[in-house]
């Protein structure tokens, strides 16, 4: 699971490091994504997209995010303790 971790996480910074920070609040992040809520993230067999990933940990996130470390940290714990990786 840790390569599954890793590339997920590669994935999911690559993909919001070009939000605005800070970021407020979910909408704050779509400009950011290639394709908007329909951004798919890949790794290991496991396929998410940014509208799932917010439906599903919505209740786990700790907005203000001042950067992507932070808001990726959350989404891998998240996905976690989801057992989804």
């Amino acid at each position: 699971m840790a390569d599954v971790e890793t590339e997920l996480r590669k994935e999911l910074l690559d993909a919001f490091s070009g939000a605005d920070y800070p970021v407020k609040n979910q909408m704050g992040l779509v400009p950011a994504l290639p394709n908007g809520p329909s951004t798919k993230f890949e790794a290991g067999g496991k396929s998410f997209t940014a509208m799932e990933l917010a439906t599903k940990l919505s209740s786990r996130a700790e907005f203000p995010y001042d950067d992507a470390e932070s808001l990726v940290d959350d989404v891998i714990e998240g996905l976690k303790e989801e057992g989804d990786i």
